[in-house]
């Protein structure tokens, strides 16, 4: 997130040397900086899920993390268009009617933004300031990209599947339409379940969500599934825009080329229990029976295990997991009940899945806030 590699998300060279003075380079708060008025402004648009909608299967749509990188593009259903081409055998044009035509198919996905849990880092990239509420679950309806690329004929040598979104902006003195790409080794591959989605929940996506066509990627981080998609182009190069060599990497120093983003890592979350103050947002309940639930859900494999701790993590008790085997890309559901005591009471929860990745007790840090996958814990006070 800390250079450019010369080139742009649309091809084009980075633009002159003005849009530096709107758009700085990536960089890490100092010791005492506080979050300032730009990433306000930044959560301010980009909204997390309330920890309570954890209770729905499926999200409702204004409940749902969203993640805009510019401006939520003008879009019209009635004139949207979508191009397949480059190294493919029969170039595709088609409208939104014709793609709703074609067979659909219809997948529950959890989506997480690779920055969830970037606030909780120390030091602090500068970022939108997540904490663990950028995620939700929906069930997104659309053509499969494996039957669409299979209708345009791949061509011989092709690498990747590159995919354009309508919506433009310039980030760290790069002018760029967003855009990202595949392996199409997994946008061809049918059992993977990418989706050019049209319908969220059994409606028109929302404006806000890629009204009217938007890539879904199941298991990988957000930002991969483009939204306001418009063009998918094959390569026999792999593709170096700016979202994919420069914003979207591992990287512990400014200089290093870093490991890509890409598969979500395993995560655990709690439906806070009992009732918030409006502060701090520290939870008071009753002494008593107390009902803990969440969802879990890792883009390596299914979660197997889910762990609570409610003694400052000295001990870990296993809850209840339940997954529908049919909804391999979407999170699980886990209970259990607490007997607290009158008292402060700390709560933990993790997640392991069957690949054996297990949440850390430490974040993960890196220069973009990525991928930090800490536990979640949660301060209780028990009172009579």
């Amino acid at each position: 997130m800390d250079g450019t590699d010369g080139t742009s998300g649309t091809g084009r060279a980075p633009g002159p040397a003005g849009l530096g003075e709107v758009s700085a380079p990536g960089r890490v708060a100092g010791p005492d900086e506080g979050i300032g008025t730009a990433e306000l402004a930044l959560a301010a648009r980009n909204h997390g899920l309330p920890l309570e909608a954890l209770r729905y299967d499926t999200t409702p749509p204004g409940l749902h993390y969203v993640l805009v990188h510019y401006d939520i593009p003008a879009a019209d259903a009635e004139d949207w268009r979508l191009t397949v081409g480059g190294l493919v055998r029969r170039p595709l044009d088609l409208g939104l009617a014709e793609l709703r035509a074609r067979p659909s198919v219809t997948h529950r996905v959890t989506l997480e933004c690779a920055g969830n849990g970037r606030a909780r880092l120390s030091p602090r990239p500068v970022s939108q300031p997540w904490l663990v509420e950028a995620v939700g679950t929906a069930d997104w309806t659309g053509v499969p990209l494996a039957a669409l690329l299979s209708e345009a004929g791949v061509g011989e040598g092709a690498v990747e599947a590159v995919f354009t979104g309508a919506d433009h902006g310039v980030e760290r003195g790069t002018e760029q339409d967003y855009r990202r790409s595949l392996p199409l080794a997994l946008a061809a591959d049918p059992d993977r379940g990418v989706l050019l989605a049209h319908t969220m929940n059994g409606a028109p996506l929302p404006p806000q969500h890629g009204h009217p066509l938007r890539l879904v990627v199941p298991g990988w981080y957000g930002m991969a599934s483009v939204k306001w998609l418009r063009d998918v182009t094959v390569t026999a190069t792999p593709f170096t825009g700016f979202q994919q060599s420069v914003a979207y990497r591992y990287r512990q120093g400014p200089d290093e080329p870093g490991e890509p983003v890409d598969v979500i890592a395993p995560r655990a979350l709690m439906i806070p229990p009992g009732f918030p103050d409006f502060m701090t947002r520290t939870r008071v309940v009753r002494p008593g029976p107390v009902p803990l639930a969440g969802r879990a859900w890792s883009g390596h494999a299914p979660v197997t295990r889910v762990e609570l701790s409610t003694d400052g993590e000295r001990t870990w008790t296993d809850a209840e997991v339940t997954a529908d085997p049919r909804r391999p890309w979407a999170w699980a559901a886990w209970h259990t009940t607490w007997t607290p005591v009158p008292g402060p009471h700390l709560l933990t929860v993790r997640a392991t899945d069957a690949a054996g990745h297990t949440q850390p007790l430490t974040a993960p840090w890196n220069r973009g806030g990525f991928g930090n996958n800490l536990v979640q814990r949660v301060e209780v006070l028990c009172v009579t």
